[in-house]
């Protein structure tokens, strides 16, 4: 984005930086469900039955409303399965269950119009939906553009006014993976062209007088997904809109890559105030999605009372940071400049990974499996695994073996002072211990704990400034994120390139009380990912930060060191595993995607800084290939069409044979290697 742009922008996506408030949108009447204005973030889900299987859709429905779903999404590939909407919600109805229903609309306006009469909400998709998708670049000229939105408004009115008519809610759903070649020809795989898909969607829907709509900005990539919201939120805003915010990340594929990808994305948001409704997309079973979802709002409720009790104390430090106070643009990542720390961290370095093992047994060497480093008895040397952390907090514990010789050791400062060999070992200092008279400092690395209030004090404007320097960013705010992010609003304006460790700490036991995956909550490692996805991967996402140090006493050190580096990964800071764009399925997949994507995580999750797209079907499979390396779409029954990029390299072929075809393309490229080498 060009920087006129920026600065006509600059203000309006977040009521604040500093302090949680909700960004306030337009109320929309879904069936008995409202969203936005001052309604609860509300949970929602989709179907992954076939539509015409009605009994298995209706069971699978109240699963989903069972484990906390308030809206229950279907998709309606063609006239039929919209039809049978009807069934489905009949039944549903009969046995106590009032929930709103979302029809999923893609290349379908005849579906759309049909589901819109039965449904209490549509979705469409602006980048398909009365567009395909040829990957031809064309040069229009504006009498062309507009020709061709005069052409699409001819064949979205109809659903427009149908929606009127019933009541009906609609969702205008960008999605990355799948913006129109018209939409790419003029703005490209960008941000901006996200947000114009749906702005064109949104100023037809007004000229019709229908205010109805819900929006959303999905992309498999976190940060992509952060700038989309954020500028739509500030073009609604110039516009004149409040329209009600849908969050998601799309194929953000299971297990922990798909919990820590959500939330980077979905969390970044929340923590400035936006989103009415949550759907997390896992590819799992769809009644998985709610509980993390849950979580995830959880928090934000939580603290808007809490925050508005200490409004009420008058507690709050009001720090002065708007956006037109910062030099930094949230609508496109630039990593922060800093200099390089003993050749190790800062500069142009990947962010490190500290873990705490001061309450291991440090008499085994053993113990740094947990940090990946795999010990061998027989020889008598460490294995870096692909998770390998750079530093482990040793705090006054002195170990009886000796260290791999590429692994820090960080040691509180008086504990650090009477090492005998301080090889490969750093003093953590207070702030006054640093700035103290006599003070016995390392010449090569110095880590200084320090909070953001602390900048403002006279021990800060004591320190003495060289490039040894590295501070351990602590906080001890509710909304802790938006505090560290003031210091680094801070240091930019001062001009200090200080590289930064962001450290983190979390007692869940101690301020939740038991956790079970019952009643929307979750176990304490998925709190972990969470949390700390969000806490940490909102300032990663925006370049802030050299280094993350997550503390969680009640949890493994394994656990920690897998989610450090999944948040690293999520937020492409640092490549450390193969990833995995995989859709959370729907009832257009047409292979069981749960166990695909196992069967191709088995055989490829040792190919480090490979992307692979794992799609049920065509609807966002090539868009979403231009973010993969390697793809692997559903195509028709058993049959599979493999990409390279965006590039459909092998077409329908038999799903037996389907993955070894995708190791020999990427064998082809030069791109593999044997699982024992890696």
């Amino acid at each position: 984005m060009n920087t006129d742009a920026v600065k006509l922008l600059q203000g309006r996506y977040c009521n604040s930086l500093t302090e949680y408030s909700r960004f306030v949108t337009r109320e929309v009447n879904i069936g008995d469900v409202p969203m936005g204005g001052n309604n609860p973030i509300r949970i929602q889900s989709m179907t992954t039955t076939d539509t015409m299987d009605t009994i298995g859709t209706v069971e699978q429905s109240i699963r989903m409303v069972d484990a906390g779903c308030e809206y229950v999404r279907i998709t309606a590939p063609s006239i039929k399965e919209a039809q049978n909407l009807a069934e489905i919600k009949k039944q549903l109805r009969q046995r106590g269950y009032n929930v709103p229903l979302v029809a999923d609309i893609h290349f379908t306006p005849n579906a759309a119009e049909v589901a819109a009469r039965i449904v209490e909400k549509v979705r469409v998709n602006p980048g398909n939906y009365a567009d395909k998708k040829k990957f031809d670049q064309i040069d229009y000229t504006d009498q062309e553009y507009q020709g061709e939105l005069e052409r699409i408004y001819k064949k979205f009115a109809p659903l427009v006014n149908i929606c009127k008519e019933y009541g009906t809610a609609m969702r205008i759903g960008t999605n990355h993976g799948s913006l129109s070649d018209r939409i790419m020809s003029r703005y490209g795989d960008t941000p901006q062209g996200m947000v114009e898909s749906a702005m064109e969607f949104m100023r037809m829907c007004e000229t019709l007088n229908y205010y109805n709509l819900v929006i959303s900005m999905k992309s498999s990539n976190p940060q992509v997904m952060v700038q989309a919201y954020r500028l739509l939120v500030d073009t609604m805003v110039a516009e004149g809109m409040n329209y009600p915010l849908h969050l998601g990340v799309t194929e953000a594929g299971d297990g922990e890559d798909g919990r820590i990808k959500s939330a980077v994305g979905i969390g970044t948001l929340l923590e400035d105030g936006l989103g009415d409704t949550v759907r997390v997309s896992l590819t799992e079973e769809p009644e998985a999605e709610a509980p993390v979802a849950i979580e995830l709002v959880r928090r934000y409720t939580e603290r808007k009372a809490e925050s508005e009790k200490q409004k009420a104390e008058e507690t709050i430090d009001h720090r002065p940071w708007t956006m037109d106070k910062t030099p930094h643009n949230p609508y496109e990542y630039k990593k922060r400049h800093t200099y390089e720390a003993n050749a190790f961290i800062g500069g142009h370095m990947v962010p490190r990974v500290v873990v705490d093992l001061s309450a291991k047994n440090l008499k085994d060497p053993a113990v740094l499996k947990d940090a990946g480093y795999l010990y061998s008895p027989l020889l008598d040397k460490y294995n870096m695994a692909e998770q390998s952390v750079d530093f482990v907090y040793l705090a006054d514990e002195l170990p009886s073996f000796v260290f791999p010789s590429n692994l820090k050791q960080l040691y509180n400062y008086n504990t650090w002072q009477k090492l005998t060999d301080k090889t490969n070992c750093h003093p953590v200092f207070s702030l006054a211990e640093y700035i103290a008279p006599g003070t016995d400092r390392s010449s090569k690395l110095n880590l200084v704990r320090i909070l953001p209030a602390d900048m403002d004090s006279d021990e800060f404007g004591s320190l003495p400034f060289d490039n040894s320097l590295v501070f351990v960013l602590e906080t001890e705010a509710l909304h802790g994120m938006a505090d560290q992010r003031s210091f680094f609003f801070k240091l930019e304006e001062l001009g200090l390139e200080i590289p930064v460790i962001v450290k983190r700490s979390y007692e869940f036991e101690k301020d939740h009380g038991p956790s079970t995956i019952d009643h929307g909550q979750t176990d304490l490692t998925t709190k972990l990912q969470l949390y700390a996805a969000t806490d940490l991967g909102a300032l990663l996402v925006d370049g802030f930060g050299d280094g993350i140090w997550i503390d969680a006493p009640e949890l493994p050190a394994n656990v920690i060191t897998s989610t450090a580096f999944g948040i690293l990964q999520a937020t492409r800071s640092r490549i450390s595993k193969t990833e995995y764009i995989s859709c959370p399925s729907c009832g257009r997949t047409l292979f069981d995607l749960m166990v695909t994507t196992q069967m191709i995580r088995s055989r490829t999750s040792h190919l480090k800084g490979l992307k692979i797209g794992i799609m049920g079907c065509i609807v966002n499979g090539p868009g979403e290939m231009a973010d993969a390396d390697y793809g692997y779409v559903g195509s028709g029954t058993d049959k599979v069409t493999l990409y390279r990029g965006k590039e459909a390299v092998k077409k329908n072929i038999s799903s037996v044979n389907a993955l070894d075809e995708l190791i020999g393309i990427i064998k082809e490229d030069g791109n593999w290697v044997e699982q024992e080498q890696a």
